[in-house]
């Protein structure tokens, strides 16, 4: 009785502070769920802010961006690139062949990805896992990406893992703001400056494909790849999803995917699945080729095979 006694005779008792406490734990949580605003400081963030879905944009539109990208790759990064965006090919459906016997492991793979899409260097990220796996097993879940031994090693293969390009992709679907899609020719893309950051697609994807931007990426001047795409390679901002685009900024110019360019085994096959010549049509058919978790109903665009 005399705790309260006093308490009222104060003025204050504890429901008061309990109540005076949330009030002011509820400003610091509003407070901080604005805070990011106050990162929209700049000309391009306050145009982010207010661009039309990449679908809507008139060319002046992109000029305008893709100029005031460029301009803060050169402010934030100190180097001079290009923006560019590369349209579907008619008559193309891009997809991809990866042949487990000649894989060897050795992530050169992985490493052309993360320095070809301009990945952060502080987390080594790259849009492609390399699963070293027991012989005669292809249970990813007791495979593993930490191997540190030198490779191949005796009784394991080596299975790749990126973005599927799925013909029905479940991470489209579940996007509640349509900032990803599926392109005529083949690629899943993003528009990084219409993403919210939701990570939906992240979860809905099977193939743990997609990466989310936890910090603003840091790049050496000397390091950043000049020949950047739109929806493919360019530096993106912190706090969206990215992903696998088969390297559309140089698939659409007629180049190879870098990751291909980069085995050393002669491991990965690239090419349209509309031309009855492409090499990936001949892997079709004349190999056993299968997809990863065909249950899904996704339909991949990315086949794997073995030599035998």
């Amino acid at each position: 009785m005399a705790d309260k006694h006093d308490n009222e005779a104060g003025g204050v008792n504890r429901r008061t502070l309990l109540k005076a406490a949330g009030v002011a734990a509820c400003g610091v949580a509003f407070a901080r769920a604005l805070s990011p605003l106050s990162a929209f400081s700049s000309t391009l963030d306050k145009e982010r802010l207010l661009q039309q879905h990449y679908k809507e944009l008139t060319d002046e539109d992109k000029a305008r961006i893709f100029k005031l990208l460029e301009q803060r790759a050169l402010r934030d990064y100190g180097a001079r690139v290009k923006i560019s965006d590369a349209q579907p090919q008619d008559g193309v459906e891009m997809a991809y062949a990866l042949n487990l016997t000649n894989c060897l492991g050795c992530r050169q793979c992985a490493d052309a990805c993360h320095k070809e899409n301009n990945h952060d260097r502080r987390s080594r990220n790259s849009y492609i896992r390399v699963f070293e796996m027991d012989q005669g097993s292809l249970d990813l879940a007791s495979g593993t990406t930490r191997y540190d031994h030198p490779v191949p090693a005796e009784g394991k293969f080596y299975m790749p893992v990126q973005c599927h390009q799925c013909k029905k992709p479940q991470c489209v679907n579940v996007c509640p703001v349509k900032a990803t899609w599926k392109e005529a020719d083949g690629p899943v893309v993003i528009d990084h400056n219409w993403c919210i950051g939701c990570r939906y697609c992240e979860a809905a994807c099977p193939y743990h494909a997609r990466r989310f931007n936890w910090h603003r990426p840091e790049i050496p001047a000397d390091e950043v790849n000049p020949d950047q795409g739109y929806l493919s390679n360019r530096i993106r901002p912190q706090s969206v999803m990215e992903k696998c685009t088969f390297c559309l900024h140089r698939t659409r110019a007629g180049k190879l995917p870098a990751c291909l360019e980069a085995c050393p085994a002669g491991a990965r096959v690239f090419g349209n699945l509309a031309d009855p010549h492409s090499p990936v049509r001949s892997v079709l058919a004349e190999k056993r080729v299968f997809v990863l978790k065909e249950e899904q109903g996704t339909v991949p665009r990315f086949f794997y095979f073995f030599a035998e």
